[in-house]
């Protein structure tokens, strides 16, 4: 039996997080944005710049989606740098120089480093820091760390909750989608191509093996 609201509760944990992270993270210089919850392939999350307003055109607002189907497989600290690393994204789409939609270059990867996560293509060290599909990994004490230790540390801030149903048939389905066609993409140029896992591709143009995009 839920005493709660689950949806309040979860807004509740998302647009606290959100006000914790602008203060701690990024001076308080952040608009408020419309934070979703949406299902997207292979994504921990992304951000839509100016994808939402009022009928009228009056109001007009960023998005940043988190995927829900990864919050049991991770710590609520992972997920939530997820957060702050699209909040990069939208610090950049205002206040920086975004390149081409999707793309992470050295601006939005050195706020990524002022904030506290390490821009990673593989999500580990080593990985490069700039591409067309681009995660990241928490730098251990630095200050995204530190922030959500003393948002963690709230009375008032509640977990997320996860997904509990163990859905066998439809993960076969997305991996039956995914085996029949995967994106690459060259390192060098971003050329893209589509072709089967483990395909090995090389970019005509540059000579270069093209890698299977990971998506953030």
């Amino acid at each position: 039996m839920i005493s709660a609201n689950p949806t309040s509760k979860t807004y509740a944990a998302l647009n606290q997080a959100y006000d914790f992270f602008n203060d701690r993270l990024f001076g308080g210089q952040l608009s408020p944005c419309l934070v979703t919850l949406q299902r997207k392939n292979k994504a921990y999350g992304y951000f839509a710049g100016g994808r939402f307003g009022s009928k009228d055109g009056a109001e007009i607002t960023d998005e940043i989606a988190l995927n829900p189907s990864h919050f049991a497989s991770r710590t609520d600290e992972q997920s939530l740098s997820t957060l702050a690393h699209e909040m990069a994204h939208l610090w950049q789409h205002h206040f920086g120089k975004p390149s081409r939609s999707g793309y992470h270059n050295k601006e939005w990867a050195a706020k990524m480093h002022e904030i506290g996560l390490h821009p990673s293509v593989t999500g580990q060290p080593g990985g490069k820091e700039t591409g067309q599909s681009c995660s990241h990994y928490i730098i251990a004490g630095g200050p995204y760390a530190r922030a959500y230790a003393e948002l963690a540390a709230q009375p008032d801030f509640s977990a997320l909750y996860v997904e509990l149903w163990d859905d066998a048939d439809a993960r076969k389905n997305r991996k039956a989608k995914a085996a029949s066609k995967t994106r690459y993409t060259c390192p060098v140029c971003d050329l893209h191509a589509w072709a089967k896992p483990d395909t090995k591709l090389i970019c005509g143009e540059c000579e270069q093996p093209l890698s299977p995009d990971e998506e953030e």
